[in-house]
C-alpha cells in the first residue's frame, strides 16, 4: 500500500489543497502543520503556474500572487524538506505539465520523491499523454494520480485500470471553485472505478461546506477542498493559519463522520 493509499486506510479521507507561497512560503509551511494537526489525512500542495487552466478565479489569483512574490519550484522543494522533519502526513504536488517539463521531468520527479513527496497530480495531462510522466513516477515510487470527469463509462474504466494512489473524481465539468450545489452522479462514477479495481476515490471541485463534504464522502472515499481554503489565505493573508486550521477541523470532522 502506497503512502497515498494509507491516507484512506482509517476510513474517509479529508484532503485540503493549498497554493504554495500565497501569501508566503513561511505561512504555507505553518498552514501545512496546522492542517495536519486539525485532522487532514493527505495534503495537496499546489505549485503555482502562470496559466493554470483547470483553476477558477480564486486559485488563479493565488497563483499570480505567489509568482509575483518570487516563489520557485526549488523554494517549494526546500519548504517540503523542512516540513518532512516535522510531519509524516501524506502529501502530493498538484501542478501543470509545463512546471515539470521546464524543471526537467526526471529531475523534478526524482527530487520530489527524495524530499518525501508521495504523489503528483497534473490536471492538464490527459490519460493519453501520461506516458510522459507515469514511468518516471513508478520508477521513483511516486503515485501519478489520475483525474476522472463525468465522461464516458469506457473512459472511466480505462483510467481506473491503471490508476495509482487514488482516483480524483471531478465533481463537475469546468474549473475549480466553490459551488452552491453539486449535481453530478458521483456514486455512479465511483462505482465504475470500483468495478474495475479496488482503489480509493476522492471527490473534488466545488466542495466548500461541511454538509457538502460529508455528502460527497458518503458516496466516495473522501473529499478534496481547495478554493475555500485558498480564499481564507487571500482574505487573512499572513494571519490565515488559525482560520485555515479551524476550517479544516470542521471539514475533517464532517468527512470522518460520513458513512
Amino acid at each position: 500500500m502506497s503512502k497515498v493509499q494509507q491516507a484512506f486506510a482509517r476510513g474517509k479521507a479529508f484532503i485540503p489543497f493549498i497554493t504554495c507561497g500565497d501569501p508566503s512560503l513561511a505561512v504555507t509551511e505553518q498552514a501545512v502543520y496546522a492542517m495536519a494537526e486539525a485532522g487532514a489525512d493527505l495534503i495537496e500542495l499546489g505549485i503555482p503556474f502562470s496559466d493554470p487552466t483547470a483553476e477558477g478565479p480564486v486559485i488563479q489569483a493565488a497563483n499570480v500572487r505567489a509568482l509575483a512574490g518570487g516563489v520557485t519550484t526549488d523554494n517549494i522543494f526546500d519548504m517540503v524538506r523542512r516540513i518532512r522533519r516535522k510531519t509524516e502526513i501524506p502529501m502530493v504536488f498538484m501542478t501543470y505539465a509545463n512546471v515539470v517539463f521546464s524543471y526537467g521531468s526526471e529531475r523534478f520527479i526524482r527530487t520530489a520523491a527524495e524530499i518525501g513527496m508521495d504523489g503528483l497530480i497534473l490536471p492538464d495531462v490527459p490519460y493519453e499523454e501520461k506516458a510522459e510522466f507515469d514511468p518516471l513516477c513508478r520508477q521513483y515510487g511516486m503515485d501519478l494520480i489520475s483525474l476522472i470527469a463525468p465522461t464516458s463509462h469506457e473512459r472511466i474504466r480505462m483510467i481506473a485500470r491503471e490508476a495509482a494512489g487514488f482516483v480524483y473524481c471531478v465533481s463537475s465539468l469546468g474549473v475549480t471553485g466553490v459551488r452552491s450545489s453539486i449535481t453530478t452522479d458521483i456514486g455512479a462514477m465511483v462505482q465504475l472505478v470500483k468495478q474495475e479495481r479496488d482503489i480509493p476515490c476522492a471527490v473534488g471541485f466545488g466542495i466548500s461546506t461541511p454538509a457538502q463534504a460529508a455528502d460527497m464522502a458518503s458516496r466516495s472515499d473522501g473529499a478534496i477542498v481547495g478554493s475555500a481554503i485558498v480564499k481564507l489565505c487571500a482574505q487573512y493573508g499572513a494571519d490565515c493559519v488559525p482560520c485555515v486550521a479551524q476550517y479544516v477541523r470542521e471539514m475533517a470532522l464532517a468527512v470522518h463522520a460520513a458513512e
